[in-house]
């Protein structure tokens, strides 16, 4: 088992990363001090309640914890206030007090959303993250948790930091490939921000990440959480440097939401925004090899770099007009420089957008 550490003081936490390790969830939860005298609420959507609800709520039965638990629609539609107001209703009947702890079991959708109720719940109760896609080492760390809006994606909510992440790559080999490929989007992410050793590593292994061999994931998932935390223990509340970990977020999520959240799957968006954030670094002057290589890279972990062809330029650049990084008529961007760098743009404008949106349909 690997541990990572989140840097934030008083309310620091572990990651644990390993293959098998959630047979150790109550020494763990123990170890934490998760309380056994207060109810916990296990939140799985169901797809991921048919293969681990089961297991984990009998592992945390069998060391003493007082565990129920509720099962919400798997996709990104239950990211909504009207799942949120499901789950508190949940708590609510399950007893939950000041003392419980909510358990997100699941991939970024769920963690997101039971974050926001953990945090929203009697104003501030813990949680745990147990991620069980490759994707949400990305959301499972960092404590930003939310739902959305029906115009713009995480809208509605809170930073409230877990106890503990939990990680075991055991839970991973359920996935479909689909939702694999999509995962390795978030790691790449990482370093393409910050680590191009990383990035080459990746680039390497793109087969083996594929298949899902446990000793490339344990590396990578762990390169990824460890870039994340480092960030997050710096800037917990996303003022400054924290937001580098948005590169590719601005145009992916208003693909997203133009989608209406059934069309791509989030790592999906957010590749095809990594390749505009890559455009838009040409047409700023930086070196073409960062938007050749980023495409080249992509395409290496399967993961989609051409915009549908039927989404509308105006209907997206409306979309991002609701993300919160707009202001003032102009949109913050995190702009490539090299591979492994990143900077902050405050001055894209919407016309530079328009064009490059325009560009990724004639992707090949």
């Amino acid at each position: 088992m690997m541990e990572l550490k989140v840097d934030l003081g008083e309310r620091s936490y572990p990651i644990y990363i390993g293959d098998g390790i959630l047979q150790d969830i109550a020494e763990l939860f123990t170890k934490h001090k998760i309380s056994k005298l207060s109810p916990i609420l296990l939140v799985a959507d169901s797809n991921v309640a048919d293969f681990h609800l089961e297991p984990v709520m009998e592992l945390l039965v069998k060391g003493g914890f007082q565990v129920t638990s509720s099962i919400v629609p798997s996709g990104e539609k239950s990211k909504s206030l009207a799942i949120f107001d499901d789950l508190i209703t949940a708590a609510l009947e399950a007893g939950l007090d000041r003392k419980s702890t909510i358990v997100a079991l699941g991939g970024g959708v769920v963690g997101d959303l039971a974050g926001f109720v953990a945090a929203s719940y009697m104003r501030g109760i813990a949680f745990v993250q147990i991620p069980t896609t490759i994707l949400a080492h990305d959301s499972s760390v960092g404590g930003k948790v939310a739902v959305n809006h029906r115009l713009a994606k995480n809208i509605i909510g809170a930073f409230h930091q877990p106890v503990l992440v939990l990680y075991d790559i055991a839970t991973l080999r359920t996935l479909p490939e689909r939702e694999i490929k999509a995962g390795l989007s978030e790691v790449i992410k990482h370093g393409f921000i910050r680590d191009a050793d990383f990035v080459a590593w990746i680039d390497q292994n793109a087969y083996k990440l594929l298949e899902l061999d446990s000793e490339a994931l344990e590396f990578a998932l762990y390169h990824g959480c460890r870039i994340k935390a480092i960030i997050v223990s710096q800037d917990e509340r996303e003022n400054n440097l924290r937001l580098i970990l948005n590169l590719g977020h601005t145009i992916g999520h208003a693909l997203e939401a133009v989608g209406d959240y059934n069309e791509l799957l989030h790592g999906e968006a957010i590749s095809i925004g990594m390749v505009g954030a890559a455009r838009l670094a040409v047409l700023l002057g930086h070196p073409d090899e960062i938007y050749s290589e980023t495409k080249r890279i992509l395409r290496k972990l399967g993961l989609p770099i051409q915009l549908p062809m039927h989404l509308d330029v105006n209907e997206i650049m409306i979309a991002m007009m609701h993300d919160k990084k707009f202001n003032s008529g102009r949109m913050t961007f995190i702009i490539p420089t090299a591979i492994g760098e990143v900077e902050i743009n405050h001055e894209v404008t919407l016309d530079q957008v328009s064009a490059v949106i325009e560009l990724l349909k004639q992707e090949e």
